[in-house]
């Protein structure tokens, strides 16, 4: 008898590998149901079909597997031996494929999710407490960082990004849009008056700002005229620093005039700390999305994850609320 060898798609004498499943399958059919019509039937194909997959399969191995009556089919005996080697490979084959479809349907598992580190810790974190609570059997690995991640390459599952999104072969959902104000704590706007225009803000003038060294041009400070047109201020830096909760916090003691993310200083404004000023100017906003691989079967537990990131925050953020009654 000859060996089936189970070493992928190769083609071997005219015939693929997925030929030699087809007919070994076709052959267990045959035997189950006693005849040909039977096993199309239950493979849904034509009679010639499964004649022929019976006569590739005999004749690849180089030995007879059924003696032919008129009526009926019989196995010889190097044909059972076959067919109980043929049905083991058939139910692991059917165990294995059950086994990936639970997994992909059950909530169970690691996450590997990137987050950015302010954001992830003031809001993803609260979230995704909220969902390991109701799925006991997720495991969470977490990086916060606010570099940016190559998902494939560093495997991750999913990653949180606020920023542009480029081209690129990730599935992005939409979560939340990210507004940006301009605040300042209330000893500061006493000590050197309130901006009425972006303009007071420039160089040379009255003011100090503190800035985010991550964005590209720290002292250039971006809006929109209500006509949509884009400008831009540059703004004198009395301090730099590439972590917003620091910026918020120096904001609060009276150091200067910020250009921060509500998620960042809603609290803050919610206290009193922080008053929002220039509410009527369209300062930059962004949305923050979850990226994950293009895959033709994405895991439930991701899907679920996503899913769940995106009905928590729907809407308008709980984050904004803070300036209704400063606009």
């Amino acid at each position: 008898m000859g060996t089936i060898k189970p070493d992928g798609p190769r083609i071997e004498g005219g015939r693929s590998q997925l030929d030699r499943f087809e007919n070994m399958q076709a052959f267990v059919r045959v035997v189950e149901t006693g005849s040909i019509t039977g096993a199309a039937q239950r493979l849904g194909v034509a009679k010639s079909a499964v004649s022929r997959r019976l006569a590739e399969l005999e004749e690849h191995l180089g030995a007879q597997l059924f003696r032919r009556t008129t009526r009926r089919l019989n196995l010889t005996e190097t044909g059972q031996g076959f067919y109980e080697r043929c049905q083991r490979l058939l139910a692991d084959l059917e165990e294995a494929e059950q086994a990936v479809a639970q997994e992909h349907a059950t909530l169970r598992g690691t996450l590997r999710v990137a987050v950015p580190q302010s954001f992830g810790l003031l809001h993803l974190g609260p979230a995704i407490g909220a969902f390991a609570a109701a799925h006991p059997a997720i495991a969470f690995d977490l990086d916060f960082n606010d570099r940016q991640v190559d998902l494939v390459a560093d495997g991750f599952d999913v990653a949180i990004r606020i920023a542009a999104l480029g081209d690129s072969t990730l599935i992005a959902r939409r979560l939340a849009t990210i507004r940006h104000v301009v605040c300042a704590s209330p000893a500061y706007l006493d000590a050197h008056g309130t901006p009425r225009t972006p303009e007071d803000l420039t160089a040379g003038g009255a003011h100090r700002c503190l800035g985010y060294s991550n964005a590209a041009e720290p002292a250039i400070w971006r809006f929109e005229e209500p006509g949509g047109a884009p400008r831009s201020v540059r703004v004198a830096l009395a301090m730099r620093a590439n972590n917003g909760d620091f910026l918020c916090r120096a904001a609060i003691e009276g150091h200067g005039l910020i250009l921060e993310p509500t998620f960042i200083v809603y609290r803050a404004i919610e206290r009193g700390e922080l008053v929002p000023i220039l509410t009527d100017v369209a300062w930059p906003s962004i949305d923050a999305h979850a990226v994950y691989p293009q895959t033709r079967h994405l895991s439930q537990r991701v899907r679920a994850f996503v899913d769940f990131l995106a009905g928590r925050f729907a809407g308008v953020p709980y984050w904004d609320r803070c300036l209704a009654r400063y606009t």
